[in-house]
Parts: structure tokens; sequence; C-alpha cells
């Protein structure tokens, strides 16, 4: 993947349960982690004594996270919303000329804060709380 804008990687919310994405809030900084647990499975017979390790049956999770401002209103209580709830929604984070990754994710820590000369910022993390897809750009 060649450099790309950070300005250009989108955080979605699919706000009526429809599969219609917005567009949640002017993210300045963002990241997407994948993490996959391991499972040991070493025992007295494992070769030389090294581990060994259950192919593809670990835990695996998607983490989003970010900070920045929100772009309207609009946005913002969506967000607070499905925080507050404790819902699970569908999500998308689409990385440029790479692809989307989507699926039913969680709010699990919104901050909000802000100097007395500023903007209100906020920070945001999301969970994976089920299956996520990568779909490749075209």
């Amino acid at each position: 993947m060649v450099a790309k804008k950070g300005k250009d990687l989108l955080l979605k919310l699919d706000e009526d349960g429809l599969g219609s994405f917005i567009t949640v809030a002017g993210l300045r900084t963002k990241r997407l982690a994948f993490n996959s647990e391991t499972v040991d499975v070493t025992d007295a017979d494992s070769a030389g004594r090294w581990r060994e390790l259950l192919a593809g049956s670990g835990v695996q999770r998607a983490s989003i996270g970010g900070s920045g401002i929100f772009k309207d209103a609009q946005s913002d209580m969506a967000v607070r919303a499905r925080f507050f709830a404790g819902e699970i929604a569908a999500w998308q984070f689409a990385i440029p000329d790479f692809g989307v990754v989507a699926g039913p994710f969680q709010v699990t820590s919104l901050e909000y804060a802000g100097n007395h000369d500023g903007e209100v910022t906020f920070e945001i993390a999301l969970e994976s709380a089920g299956p996520v897809s990568f779909e490749v750009a075209p």
C-alpha cells in the first residue's frame, strides 16, 4: 500500500440499521487493530520443549479508536446514544485504495475534553462484537 493521507480514513455508522452508512465524525487520529489470542497446546511430548499452538482456535477481535471533533450534533447524538444503550451496531472503517472493514461493534469508551480557548474534542474506542469482514477496494 502506498502512502495515504490519514484524513482519508473514515469511520462510518449504520445509523438506521438498514445498511445506509454515514460518516460520524471528523476524526483527527484513527487506529484499527486486529488481534488473535493463542491456544497453547504444549505438552511433555512437544519437540525440543518448544511451544505449540493450536491453529485456528484463538479468539479474534478488531479494535477501532480515534479522536477528533464531531461534524454535527446528529453524529454526536448517534454515537452517544449507542454508548449509553450499550448497543451493538454495524460500523465501517474505510481505508482508501485498500478496503473496508465492516461488522458489529460496541462503543466501549467515549471521552470528551476541551480547553477554555478551543473546541470540544472526543475520543472513542470500539470493539468487535461478532464476525468482521474485509472487502478489498476495487
